[in-house]
């Protein structure tokens, strides 16, 4: 695996360098195909003395896992960003056993099936299973952006799904956590 370090408001220092790629390698178990093709992308940024944050995304095939994490301490953010994404993985692994209901890890998907072992009956034991626990309903009223967005910040949600009048199709606005909004709209 190759990885794209980069940083803002911080200088890569070898030892940090080295301590991502430490840890990031840890995912490569979890995949046969992890050649020089992967790519890491990782993001450090130092917001102030008490904000230090860690983003990554790998494109692993056929799934993104990408998770961030800030602490006040860098090394701490990193540790806990990678835990999210081998979280992350075991529970797309799960979920793909229980779909196909196929024995063993993603490489059985992409090499044939693998024998089980007690590790990973244990790991699909302990992710949950996905639960819907309200479906709700409603029509789509078109509107433009800022109506959108108005009517979320009445609701007090930090996303609502609307029909976007000047495109016609489904668009949704949310709140994101530096507190501006966003925007997802079809291609």
């Amino acid at each position: 695996m190759r990885y794209n370090i980069r940083g803002n408001n911080i200088e890569v220092t070898e030892a940090l360098r080295d301590f991502v790629e430490k840890k990031l390698s840890r995912l490569e178990k979890y995949f046969d195909t992890t050649t020089n093709k992967t790519e890491a992308h990782v993001a450090l940024s130092v917001h102030n003395k008490d904000h230090h944050k860690v983003e990554v995304t790998v494109p692993f095939p056929g799934v993104l896992v990408r998770a961030e994490e800030s602490t006040t301490d860098m090394y701490a953010s990193i540790d806990n960003v990678v835990e999210k994404l081998e979280r992350q993985i075991r529970k797309y692994k799960t979920k793909v056993n229980r779909k196909f209901r196929q024995d063993g890890t993603i490489r059985s998907l992409e090499n044939g099936a693998a024998p089980a072992t007690a590790e990973r009956v244990a790991d699909a034991e302990e992710d949950e299973e996905f639960q819907i626990v309200r479906t709700k309903r409603f029509n789509l009223k078109p509107m433009d952006t800022e109506e959108a967005i108005l009517q979320m910040d009445l609701l007090g949600h930090n996303f609502y799904v609307f029909s976007n009048a000047s495109t016609d199709q489904v668009s949704v606005v949310y709140k994101r956590k530096d507190g501006r909004y966003g925007l997802i709209e079809p291609e």
